[in-house]
């Protein structure tokens, strides 16, 4: 954990009633960094604590989610086993190498890839609650899993929204039961990221503690209105979501 960075002592509070929203958030369409990873930016943290501390408190919050989404029947934890480790095994990747390469080229074709989620998500008719059929096997969505993993390790804007959308297309689940098995796919991906940068002391840990309350506390508030409403309130979330993450991100490449 990182002891050298001196954070004011008046942004806890206003970063800890952050995470309550994205919190919130993300247990229901993912898309919390674009709030959390600016303004961790702007409170002054070098870039490699950002990503760090960012992961600790998306991986309390997400620890929340998991737990009410499988407490509430959304996915099974054992025939998800593979798939959760190729997340894994895929982040912990992408924290490699992130420290090892330019990200810049990869800030264009993000876009593109929101964008096209975006767009399933509203003009698709099979993103919704009702399953379709699988277009791939288990078994075949191991490499989509561990693909998505390794971009959230990487890069990470939008894995929510990419696992949402592939569980819905490739695997035929309805648009609820697939938030819920995104967010154990999520879970394992920021896990693997969080001890990849733990152990290169590249987080904050008071915090990432205290943002990672407010993002459980988020979490809970979320997943309730998730199961309540399922895909009614799921879908536009997704939509704004994945929109909001793209202007963002061709913001940033055009502003530099």
């Amino acid at each position: 954990m990182h002891e050298a960075f001196a954070l004011d002592p008046w942004l806890y509070g206003p970063l800890t009633a952050l995470a309550v929203l994205t919190g919130c958030i993300d247990a229901i369409a993912g898309g919390g960094g674009l709030l959390t990873l600016p303004a961790l930016i702007y409170a002054g943290l070098p870039p490699h604590l950002v990503l760090g501390t960012n992961k600790l408190q998306s991986a309390m919050g997400a620890t929340v989610a998991t737990t009410r989404y499988h407490r509430a029947g959304l996915f099974a934890l054992r025939p998800n086993l593979p798939a959760t480790l190729a997340a894994f095994g895929g982040a912990a990747a992408g924290a490699l190498v992130i420290q090892r390469f330019d990200t810049h080229a990869l800030r264009l074709v993000v876009p593109l890839l929101l964008m096209g989620a975006a767009l399933y998500t509203l003009l698709s008719p099979r993103m919704d609650d009702a399953p379709g059929k699988p277009r791939i096997t288990e078994r075949g969505y191991l490499p989509v899993a561990g693909g998505i993993g390794f971009y959230d390790g990487f890069f990470g804007p939008g894995t929510g929204q990419f696992f949402a959308a592939t569980l819905v297309g490739f695997r035929g689940l309805g648009l609820t039961r697939a938030t819920g098995l995104t967010k154990l796919l999520n879970l394992a991906s920021n896990a693997a990221s969080l001890i990849v940068f733990a152990a290169g002391g590249q987080v904050l840990l008071l915090l990432g503690l205290l943002m990672g309350a407010g993002s459980m506390l988020g979490a809970l508030i979320g997943t309730r209105l998730a199961t309540r409403y399922g895909a009614r309130i799921i879908r536009p979330l997704l939509v704004t979501a994945s929109l909001a993450l793209t202007g963002r991100l061709v913001w940033g490449w055009f502003t530099g």
